[in-house]
């Protein structure tokens, strides 16, 4: 379905989400915790329903891009992938506010969604939390529009929402730290020396999409033009 390098990269690509994780979920993250002995349950289900939600997101992408059966559908795909990325880092590192248009934009489809996960709170018992991380994993997140992006680049949907659950899996420490109050790494996950070198990350991964879309292009279309030339021989020596 998926290799190694794949599920590699789309826990890594989570995890290099850590403090922007933070800066947009962190707050109800943090609210988890004070619902007394339940809290663990209700944590627990809110993540649930928050990686059920980007899987949910990712098949449907996969689905969508799968059936479209064009080469330069393909292409396209993973051009809009690598530069999300490199948007993303350079946003994370705070050299460029571009993906803050992106976002906004997102805003506008959040805003009834938002409306409707309300019903949830205060969370008292796990399936509210559950049905309140499926709404979360709808908010406009640059990250996530990056990862889908990528996800839909395997073009089916079973391989695309299972590297968007990894995705949400490598979103868990950060998460799941502010949820439990673990200071210390909330403090370290902050911090500008980390975030230059998650940023970084996220630049290499999108300049390495980039290159593999260029070379994938250029393998097809000499492919193309021998085929063409095997064509244009067999012509020749028919006649």
């Amino acid at each position: 379905m998926i290799d190694l390098t794949q599920a590699g990269s789309a826990f890594a690509l989570g995890l290099a989400g850590a403090g922007h994780c933070l800066g947009m979920c962190g707050g109800i993250a943090a609210a988890l915790n004070l619902g007394g002995p339940r809290s663990a349950a209700v944590t627990l289900s809110y993540h649930s329903g928050r990686i059920a939600s980007y899987s949910l997101l990712g098949g449907l992408l996969g689905l969508a891009a799968g059936s479209i059966d064009l080469a330069a559908w393909t292409m396209g795909l993973r051009y809009l992938a690598g530069l999300l990325l490199i948007g993303m880092g350079l946003y994370i590192a705070d050299w460029w506010r571009g993906m803050a248009l992106l976002e906004r934009a997102g805003a506008r489809l959040w805003q009834p969604v938002q409306r409707l996960s309300s019903r949830w709170l205060p969370i008292r018992h796990w399936p509210q939390g559950f049905a309140l991380g499926l709404c979360w994993g709808l908010m406009p997140c640059g990250l996530i529009y990056s990862s889908l992006a990528w996800a839909a680049t395997a073009q089916s949907p079973a391989a695309s929402a299972l590297m968007m659950a990894i995705f949400g899996l490598g979103t868990l420490p950060a998460m799941l730290a502010t949820s439990l109050g673990a200071d210390r790494l909330q403090a370290f996950l902050r911090r500008r020396g980390f975030k230059l070198l998650i940023a970084l990350l996220l630049i290499v991964s999108g300049v390495w999409t980039l290159y593999f879309a260029v070379a994938h292009g250029n393998h097809a279309q000499h492919g193309g033009h021998d085929a063409h030339r095997s064509m244009d021989h067999a012509e020749m020596d028919h006649h």
